[in-house]
């Protein structure tokens, strides 16, 4: 798995037509998404032959790209966004089970101990859904074995690092990358 190739192949990822607002549907961009996909698998090996969710697929950049896995479930409340993601991994020969749930407050207790890695980029909680990413973040760690991969903005790092110890789990801050909002 090379960087440069998953940026490549994530180019031709589909986004989304209509994004809605208030579910703060951005797309996340083919660089990032390869970043983090890349830092899981050839950094930290989080990725290869293990079940992998995706909270908040979305239009399912994150999974598109993710052939070498066991096994993997994407995961959104819009079933929209889950239509797009499946025309993605379709498009690009990717299994994945697509589950129309409300991860916020839907028991994801069917997932505990099933999922070795989750990967997300949560709602950052600026449209009137403020702490949403937290509520994301904290049920990932509730139900990954291994490793939680999330994307946040940068002026909530002290939070998520406090949250972090509360919860009595390792927090680490692996990159720091400006993006824009697509």
């Amino acid at each position: 798995m090379r960087l440069k190739d998953l940026e490549g192949t994530l180019q031709k990822v589909s986004g989304f037509e209509e994004p809605k607002i208030k579910l703060e549907q951005y797309c996340t961009t083919p660089h990032l998404a390869a970043r983090m996909i890349y830092t899981a698998h050839s950094v930290y090996d989080d990725i290869e032959s293990k079940v992998v969710a995706d909270f908040g697929c979305g239009c399912g950049i994150l999974r598109t790209v993710l052939r070498q896995i066991f096994s993997t479930q994407a995961l959104d409340i819009d079933n929209d966004a889950l239509q797009i993601a499946k025309e993605n991994c379709s498009e690009f020969e990717v299994d994945a089970e697509f589950v129309l749930t409300d991860i916020i407050s839907s028991s994801m207790n069917h997932l505990r101990s099933k999922v070795d890695t989750i990967i997300m980029n949560p709602p950052f909680g600026t449209k009137n859904n403020k702490g949403i990413d937290m509520i994301f973040l904290k049920n990932a760690i509730e139900i990954a074995t291994t490793s939680v991969y999330s994307l946040h903005k940068s002026s909530t790092r002290e939070h998520i690092i406090k949250k972090s110890k509360e919860w009595g789990v390792e927090c680490e801050v692996l990159a720091e990358m400006k993006v824009s909002i697509i």
